[in-house]
């Protein structure tokens, strides 16, 4: 399959895209983003630009595509509802706008594991939104991805300060089943692409069974 990916440059895109890049499923990666990625590989194409809203329907870049990894996005803590809700709902929905023909693209978002019940924590509403939103956009599959502890790709670049905090309790959290490996991650979104899944909101035990399927 070919796959358009978002976010090569954070923690979560980044190790999705070494999954790709590694998977003999996958034929060709485009990254989209800011800033390069920093990484070289024959089945890697990037397509750079400074401003996502700027991107226009029937882009030739963005065509022909089997899926859209959207790994990019930033964490709500100290953010205001607007600047959160620019990255986090409106940059989404303006790219899977874009993007097509999207009855033959599936299209999975990286949401966030949580407790979506409580409508009354601002960085739900706003994803938990965006996740509404996405499946009303006519794709062949939307699919909302919700992991929560990761561990790193061999290889990783771009690696937060927070991933080692995170990386401390993997042993703990592993006991419970709150965790996965970003191979694992990536596999799960390929393999949702490649044979769609009963439901749209994508657990951590979720992104488990689909890698196995791999």
């Amino acid at each position: 399959m070919k796959v358009i990916l978002t976010g090569a440059t954070g923690y979560v895109g980044e190790g999705v895209l070494l999954e790709c890049l590694d998977n003999p499923l996958v034929e060709k990666v485009l990254s989209v983003s800011r800033r390069p990625c920093g990484h070289v590989h024959p089945k890697l194409e990037e397509y750079l630009t400074e401003d996502f809203m700027a991107l226009r329907a029937g882009d030739p870049m963005l065509q022909g595509y089997d899926a859209v990894f959207f790994c990019a996005g930033i964490s709500s803590v100290g953010k205001k509802e607007e600047q959160y809700k620019v990255i986090s709902h409106d940059i989404p929905l303006h790219f899977a706008d874009i993007v097509g023909p999207r009855e033959r693209m599936t299209f999975i978002y990286v949401s966030g594991a949580g407790n979506y019940n409580h409508t009354d924590q601002m960085w739900v509403r706003v994803k938990k939104s965006t996740e509404d939103a996405l499946g009303r956009k006519g794709f062949k599959g939307a699919y909302n991805f919700r992991p929560a502890i990761m561990w790193r790709y061999k290889g990783q670049l771009h690696i937060q300060k927070i991933q080692y905090l995170f990386w401390a309790m993997y042993p703990l959290v592993k006991l419970f089943g709150g965790w996965n490996t970003m191979s694992e991650v990536g596999r799960a979104m390929i393999a949702a692409a490649r044979d769609g899944y009963p439901q749209r909101e994508i657990e951590v035990q979720d992104i488990t069974t689909l890698a196995g399927r791999l």
